[in-house]
Parts: C-alpha cells; structure tokens; sequence
C-alpha cells in the first residue's frame, strides 16, 4: 500500500513508520514538526513539512490507499488552559483532512484515537461500549473526531477504524518519547533518576491497593502493529472503535519500582496532591482487538518496557 500518515516525525508516528515500511509499504509522513522531530522520520519514508490544513496539496501529487492520521494537540493541562488550540488542532484539523480525502477519493483512515474519551470509567476493564464522558478539552477532541468518523462511513462509504490507546510507552531501536514538556510518567521517572532528583507523585490517597494511579502500558511497537493490522481490516462504510492495552494496570509506585530494578538506582518520591482530572484506574479491555485484528501485545511486560526507555535515554546522553 502507499500511505499517507500524519504526524509521523513524533514518538508513536515514527515507530508506525518504521514497521509500515518494514512491511514493505511505502510511506509519505506530513508533519509541521511543532512536536515531531525530522530526525525521527525514518529512512525510506518520504517528508513533507506542513500541517494537516495543509494535507490537499500532497494528495494531489499521488494517490494514497490509506491515511494513518496521528497529528494532534495532545497535552492534556494545556488543553485545559488553550481549549480553543484543540478545537482547531484536533478537530478542524481532521474535519479539513476528511474534506480532503473525499475529495481525492481516499477512502480509508486509521485514527489516533485516546482512552482520554471515557474519563472516570464506571466499570473496568472498560470496554469500547463504555459510555463517553471527557474529563477534558483533549479527552473531548478525541471523541468528537471518533464521532465524525462514525458519521462520515454511514454518509460517504469510508473505512474507518480508531484506535484507543491507553498508557504507550517503550521506544524502538532510536525512535523513543522526545517530548518538551515531558509529560509520561516512565520518561520522567528515568530522568530523575539520571539527576537523583525525586520522582513525583501526584496523589497516594487513591481508591488503590498502593494509594496511586492505575494505567495500562502498551509497549509502542504493539500500538504502532495494531494500525497495520487496523489498514489491513477497515472495511468500506463501517467505522469500528478497538481498545489497545494489555489488559493490566500497573499504578505509579510499581513504575518507579520497575524503574529502580531496571537502572539499578534508588529512586526517591515527592509525594504532592492530586492533580485534576486524574481518574483512578484506567484499564483496557482489547478483547475486540484480539478477536477482530488479530492483535496480541507481544511485549506486555512492564519492566521491558522500562529497559527499551531506559536504554533510549541512555543513548540520548552520550
């Protein structure tokens, strides 16, 4: 297939990249680098510099099979701060590349969905049926997007699949998390640990077994197969929603303590209060994604991918 994907100079669009490639696609990455980083574009994959409004000019000059569609906002306190930036970014950014896609006869897309739609779950695991309640202006970006898409396969016939990741984490050979700010807790957690400053801990006093956070980790390399898997299913006229998570939470101290087995240092905690909009455990259901897709996490195990991250930021220091 040749595919369009945008977005593809950031952590997780690099890594879809690379194994679209690897699979022996051929690969056009749009991205305006405002988050993204060119040096993570792999060899291969040809480049175009702009935004997703911007997305006409490049379906003009050849036909795609299919859009992988990862550019957006995705801070969560910034959107809560700038919601008028998500609103555009997120979503009239895609409204446009829909527009787009119609109009060059493109039919099939791939989209960079979040867990961030369901907010304070009622049950877990949760399931895609799970009811949609944002507990923020990103969170609410994603599902409106999700929403789109399912309107436009009932009224234009496309194919349309998003994925719903939970917690990503991990890196691929160089391809890791660069983000600035740094938001995820593994990356920090290891950065702390490289200046033997405290990691924080933004709440203990949780409805947990440890008082902390619960997430699920996904390794990156298994969200980034789940969207060959996902190009490979989309079926014209039909959008369907798949949850990507290994089905398991890990809560905040047992990260740091991943962390400390895998660096072999000792990690101090600042414990602080809660930070707003924090749900309390979040865990996925993929059982769809196996049944569907096809799709089984092939490094579900924590600690490893702590040690891709820790040996990425290793790299990144020398």
């Amino acid at each position: 297939m040749n595919v369009l994907v945008t977005g593809g100079a950031g952590y997780i669009g690099s890594v879809v990249v690379a194994r679209l490639l690897e699979a022996g696609h051929d690969v056009t990455v749009i991205d305006d680098l405002s988050t993204g980083h060119r040096d993570a574009v792999p060899d291969g994959a040809q480049f175009v510099l702009g935004r997703v409004q911007q997305v006409s000019s490049t379906l003009v000059r050849q036909t795609f099979d299919g859009v992988v569609h990862l550019a957006a906002s995705s801070l969560v306190a910034e959107s809560i701060a700038d919601p008028q930036k998500y609103e555009t970014n997120n979503v009239a950014g895609t409204r446009h590349l829909l527009e787009a896609l119609l109009a060059a006869g493109i039919w099939k897309i791939v989209f960079s969905s979040s867990a961030a739609v369901y907010g304070e779950p009622a049950r877990v695991p949760i399931e895609e049926d799970a009811p949609t309640d944002p507990l923020n202006p990103y969170g609410a970006s994603k599902a409106t997007v999700d929403q789109m898409l399912g309107e436009e396969a009932a009224r234009h016939g496309i194919a349309a699949v998003s994925l719903r990741y939970f917690n990503v984490a991990g890196s691929y050979g160089t391809l890791g998390e660069r983000h600035d700010p740094e938001t995820h807790l593994i990356p920090l957690t290891l950065r702390a640990a490289l200046e033997g400053k405290p990691i924080a801990v933004f709440g203990d006093d949780y409805p947990t077994p440890d008082g902390t956070c619960i997430r699920d980790y996904i390794h990156v390399v298994d969200i980034a197969d789940a969207h060959l898997l996902a190009l490979g299913v989309a079926s014209p006229g039909t959008w369907r929603v798949y949850n990507l998570g290994n089905g398991e939470g890990f809560s905040v101290r047992q990260v740091i303590a991943a962390a400390r087995r895998v660096t072999g240092m000792m990690l101090a905690e600042h414990v602080s209060t809660r930070r707003a909009g924090d749900p309390a455990v979040l865990v996925a259901s993929s059982e769809r994604a196996r049944r569907e897709l096809g799709w089984v996490p092939r490094k579900p195990e924590l600690d490893e991918m702590v040690a891709d991250s820790w040996h990425l930021v290793q790299r990144q220091q020398q």
